[in-house]
């Protein structure tokens, strides 16, 4: 199908009800999952759009952001506007304690991570509650995007005893391998799954649309000798991962 077949007038009426960027919008969507317009493929000017569609530039442009915010598409500068590539659905088990960069290498994936806080700090309540931690101890606290295949998956911020690790910034990669190092890498954890929405500022760094849903993991992991070692809160996306689980049938 050519440019000139997708973008017509008679197609965006098509879309059904609802205000014509939205009509738009689900036109460009309905292109992309039907591979119609294929991944890195780019979109005609916002102008060629508006002269194909009858539309105000001002509509283009409000459809295009739209999924450009949801990750859809993607904005060059100077090149224009192009499909996303597609999201890989990465799978994790639920029953082994491993790290981001080990979970993306068993899949052949390149993983790299951009740091967004790297602190010592006065530990919060909640850090307080689980790490055990009294008025005077410190917590060192790492947020980090982490990436895959250049696709933002999850934000994580991981909360360790200050003695454990008095030096965040010396953290270049696995925070795991690290802790190993300080003969302090933990050996089980809890984790705690539930569902929410991403806010603004999550949806920004994961590229996705303010609302979305995503999975918020909480994990708490020990030592050997049974102390908390680490309290971690993560957003990930919930078009990328599956969490799988083994159960076992208890005998009667």
């Amino acid at each position: 199908m050519s440019v000139q077949d997708l973008f017509t007038t008679e197609r965006v009426e098509a879309m059904g009800p609802g205000p014509l960027y939205l009509r738009l919008r689900r036109l460009l969507e309905e292109a992309i999952l039907g591979g119609v317009l294929g991944e890195g493929e780019a979109l005609p000017t916002e102008r060629d759009i508006a002269e194909l569609t009858a539309l105000s530039r001002v509509t283009v442009r409000r459809a295009v952001d739209d999924l450009v915010k949801q990750g859809r598409l993607i904005r060059r500068h100077g090149s224009g506007t192009f499909v996303a590539p597609s999201v890989s659905r990465v799978e994790q088990s639920l029953s082994l304690l491993t790290s981001f960069t080990e979970d993306m290498a068993r899949r052949g994936l390149t993983a790299r991570s951009e740091w967004l806080e790297r602190v010592v700090v006065a530990p919060s309540p909640d850090e307080m509650m689980v790490l055990g931690l009294s008025i005077g101890d410190k917590v060192s606290r790492l947020e980090r995007l982490r990436i895959a295949g250049n696709v933002p998956m999850a934000i994580e911020k991981a909360s360790i005893i200050g003695s454990f690790l008095p030096d965040p910034a010396s953290v270049t990669d696995s925070l795991y391998d690290a802790l190993e190092q300080r003969s302090a890498r933990p050996c089980r954890a809890t984790q705690r799954i539930a569902a929410r929405n991403v806010d603004e500022r999550e949806a920004g760094l994961l590229r996705i649309a303010p609302g979305e849903a995503a999975l918020y993991i909480e994990r708490v992991s020990y030592l050997p000798n049974g102390r908390v070692i680490e309290f971690t809160r993560s957003i990930y996306r919930g078009d990328a991962y599956d969490f799988v689980a083994e159960l076992k049938i208890p005998e009667r």
